[in-house]
């Protein structure tokens, strides 16, 4: 169902605005010319109102354009800058937050994967929350390994000086994810950036429309929204935020997308990560044993996404 005369992206009202509304308000019951606001239907010669018992969704949600984005950015920047993000307290915090939230929510995420992919349950949790897990121990654990500076020669020339590597944050980053495994190519690079000590943006693929919602929802209610944020969207959204400058991009996808996001990023000067889809083939020699290859194939192809994601062989 569209809207009429709503940006495309909005739900469309279930009582004004919808099409099967529309339908009804024909030439012969109304001649006038129509004009349609948020509360109310306008004729030429008189006015009718429509009364909502609830406002309607469209009528709560706004276009993400260029200035959205922009000042997204902006607000996500300025939050770095104060320093926040680059607390070791303040990135253990957020990553046993998602810990926990891929525990207390389990459920939740196990029915969007199904609602988008029709996953089944098991292999929803050990491809998805299990890795998304195993993730965050890690990063956990290695934290104030990762986090302490490296100690370095230096040249007689500078003696008797002494120097060490230091790692830090890059600053505001963007990430922008596919269907596949939405949960897990979601959090995965968010878990990376928070590591970090970065700010994040992630941008969950539209195709995946439960999953995204939820992603939406959970890190909402889980993270420190003053630097971690979920936009939604498509191709409107995804371009808007493509346009402002970033100081890395994660994209995993297409690789025709994925020059679009190369091209935008070469535009500022941005360094990228590119997860790019493609072929995954089997090749079978003749010096194997082919009933163990056999069995590999097989398992390869009943799982992950009916072998859309790789072979174990």
């Amino acid at each position: 169902m569209k809207t009429l005369c709503l940006p495309p992206l909005l739900a469309p009202s279930a009582l004004v605005g919808g099409r099967d509304f529309a339908n009804n308000l024909t030439t012969k019951c109304f001649p006038k010319q129509l004009h349609f606001n948020s509360r109310s239907v306008v004729f030429a010669s008189h006015l009718c109102y429509a009364t909502l018992s609830v406002e309607s969704e469209a009528e709560k949600k706004q276009v993400f354009d260029g200035e959205k984005a922009y000042l997204l950015v902006r607000e996500l920047r300025k939050n770095f800058d104060t320093g926040k993000t680059k607390s070791y307290e303040w990135r253990i915090s957020q990553l046993e937050a998602i810990v926990k939230m891929l525990e207390e929510k389990e459920k939740e995420i196990i029915d969007a994967l199904h609602t988008d992919l029709s996953k089944p349950r098991l292999e929803a949790y050990i491809t998805e929350i299990v890795q998304a897990k195993s993730s965050c121990d890690e990063a956990l654990q290695e934290l104030k390994h990762w986090m302490k500076p490296e100690k370095v020669s230096t040249s007689i020339t500078a003696f008797p000086s002494s120097a060490e590597i230091a790692s830090e944050p890059l600053g505001v980053v963007l990430i922008i994810s596919t269907w596949n495994f939405p949960m897990l190519l979601s959090l995965d690079p968010v878990i990376g950036a928070i590591s970090a000590g970065n700010a994040v943006v992630l941008k969950p693929s539209e195709v995946s429309p439960a999953t995204s919602s939820l992603l939406a929802n959970l890190l909402e209610s889980y993270l420190d929204n003053s630097a971690v944020r979920v936009v939604e969207g498509a191709v409107p959204e995804t371009t808007a935020l493509l346009d402002q400058k970033w100081d890395k991009i994660l994209y995993t996808g297409s690789a025709r997308v994925g020059r679009i996001v190369m091209a935008a990023a070469a535009k500022h000067l941005t360094p990228v990560i590119l997860e790019l889809g493609g072929k995954c083939p089997a090749v079978v020699d003749s010096n194997v044993n082919l009933q163990f290859t056999a069995r590999r194939i097989i398992a390869g192809k009943w799982a992950c996404n009916s072998g859309q994601t790789w072979h174990f062989c």
